[in-house]
């Protein structure tokens, strides 16, 4: 186990360092920050001073390697655009997005999870066929398209929600959370399931699918010639084993989420990281658009980290095949 564990850490520790060089040799085509932060009246000696402070004239190598030993050490520089410190917007700027991730998450998660053990159940019942085909708009559609049709809905035609904004936030501790204020409460409902409804379709077709394959196993035609009752057969044998290869495909649409909430967060102007992200390339900062690539890497690759080691938990299989040196 524990090599399992720290060859999963130095393969994390790679992809990171890979990810962060092509980032951040990406940010060299992106336009020039001296540009949008020097007035018209900008001498050449102007432009030399401010590119030395910036250490923008030292090699791409030198600039990779001190950005990689500063944010080591939680220091991403200073927003070109705003002139602070890069890790204390991203702190401002953080609860906004993981409040709205988490939500999508729990939704994707309970409905896709819920509607696919029912539709495996009644796949033969017209609630489930209409479910099944109700869920190809989730697939189909674009987020951006689905954020536009709700917010046209439920907040211009039915005038029953906010169509932008985060609502009223109240601050606990350095935490500024939406979920304590009614407005906040209902400006969080559009975004979460403009940002989670594609997850929780492709979990709930992917749920279904393994549900339909284990129900067809010869242990379960066994468990129901014991005797079991139905609701013993599909939820204590059937959906513990398809549970098992979904957790790998759910945990990495939980990533997913983080890194999509740009697209959601940009229709519905909900001041997140991806928000941010998308005005720093306006404005060429780069220290900002670095710090949100590392962010959503590092939680991508911690995501999957994780994933592979529950999956090694609950998978006696693979326990059982490294214990046998396979």
């Amino acid at each position: 186990m524990l090599a399992f564990v720290l060859r999963r850490v130095f393969q994390s520790i790679i992809v990171l360092l890979v990810v962060g060089l092509v980032a951040f040799s990406m940010f060299t085509f992106v336009g020039d920050p001296i540009d949008n932060m020097l007035g018209q009246e900008r001498t050449q000696a102007d432009i030399e001073r401010l590119r030395q402070q910036l250490g923008l004239d030292q090699p791409f190598v030198v600039q990779y390697w001190n950005f990689l030993q500063n944010a080591a050490q939680g220091n991403f520089g200073v927003s070109y655009r705003q002139g602070r410190p890069v890790s204390e917007i991203l702190l401002e700027r953080a609860p906004a997005t993981l409040e709205l991730a988490a939500v999508s998450a729990l939704f994707a998660m309970a409905l896709g999870i819920g509607l696919g053990v029912f539709t495996a159940i009644r796949r033969d019942g017209v609630a489930s066929n209409l479910i099944m085909s109700i869920s190809l708009i989730g697939v189909s559609l674009p987020t951006f398209l689905i954020g536009i049709l709700l917010i046209w809905v439920f907040a211009v035609e039915l005038s029953w929600l906010p169509s932008f904004g985060r609502g009223e936030v109240v601050q606990v501790g350095g935490w500024s959370t939406g979920f304590l204020t009614s407005s906040g409460l209902k400006a969080l409902i559009l975004p979460a399931i403009t940002l989670g409804l594609y997850q929780m379709t492709l979990i709930m077709r992917l749920v279904r699918s393994e549900m339909l394959e284990v129900l067809r196993q010869d242990y379960i035609r066994f468990a129901r010639a014991r005797g079991l009752r139905e609701r013993a057969v599909n939820f204590r044998h059937a959906l513990k084993n398809t549970l098992v290869p979904v957790i790998t495909v759910t945990g990495l649409q939980l990533g997913a989420i983080i890194a999509f909430a740009i697209i959601t967060e940009t229709v519905f102007q909900w001041p997140g990281v991806g928000l941010l992200f998308i005005n720093a390339i306006q404005f060429v900062d780069i220290p900002v658009m670095a710090a949100y690539l590392m962010l959503i890497s590092v939680m991508f690759v911690g995501i999957n980290l994780i994933v592979d080691l529950l999956y090694f938990a609950i998978d006696p299989r693979l326990r059982a095949g490294r214990g046998k040196g396979h």
